[in-house]
C-alpha cells in the first residue's frame, strides 16, 4: 500500500532568497492545492517532534499527510511530483545519480545566500521594489 504523502507541508527558510523563490514557483504550479508552506523563520515556528529547527535551517524539511519527517532532495522530489515535475527530479532516484544529488543539494544548501551573488539575481527571479537587489537579498 502506498503512504499518502499529500498534502505536503513544506518547511522553508524565509530568510533565503532563493528558497522564498523556489517556493513561490511551486505555489503557482500548485492547482491541484497539494503543498502548504511554512516559513521556519516566521515568529512562534515551532519545529515537528520529529526535528530541530538547526536542522531545518541547514536543509529543506517536509511533514507527509501521514506525518512522516523529510528532509533534503526527498523533499524536493515529493515537492516536484505534486506539481506534475516529477520527471524533473526523476534521475536524483537512479542508483548512480542519488548519492551524487544528495552531496550536490547539501552543498547547494549550505551556499544558498551566496548563490543569487554568484549568478547574478536576476537568475532567480530575484528584485527589489527597485528592480535591484542589496547585497545577497531581494525584496520579493
Amino acid at each position: 500500500m502506498k503512504a499518502n504523502n499529500y498534502p505536503l507541508t513544506l518547511f522553508y527558510d524565509g530568510d533565503c532568497p532563493v528558497c522564498r523563490h523556489e517556493m513561490r514557483a511551486l505555489q503557482r504550479r500548485d492547482s491541484a492545492r497539494r503543498l502548504r508552506f511554512e516559513n521556519v523563520r516566521d515568529i512562534g515556528f515551532e519545529a515537528p517532534a520529529q526535528t530541530t529547527l538547526n536542522a531545518m535551517l541547514t536543509s529543506i524539511h517536509s511533514r507527509t499527510a501521514e506525518g512522516r519527517i523529510t528532509a533534503g532532495v526527498e523533499t524536493l522530489r515529493l515537492a516536484y511530483r505534486a506539481v506534475g515535475l516529477g520527471w524533473l527530479v526523476a534521475p536524483t532516484t537512479w542508483p548512480l545519480l542519488r548519492g551524487a544529488s544528495d552531496r550536490a543539494y547539501l552543498w547547494l544548501a549550505r551556499h544558498r545566500f551566496a548563490m543569487p551573488a554568484w549568478l547574478g539575481p536576476a537568475a532567480f527571479g530575484l528584485r527589489s521594489r527597485d528592480g535591484e537587489c542589496n547585497d545577497s537579498s531581494c525584496s520579493l
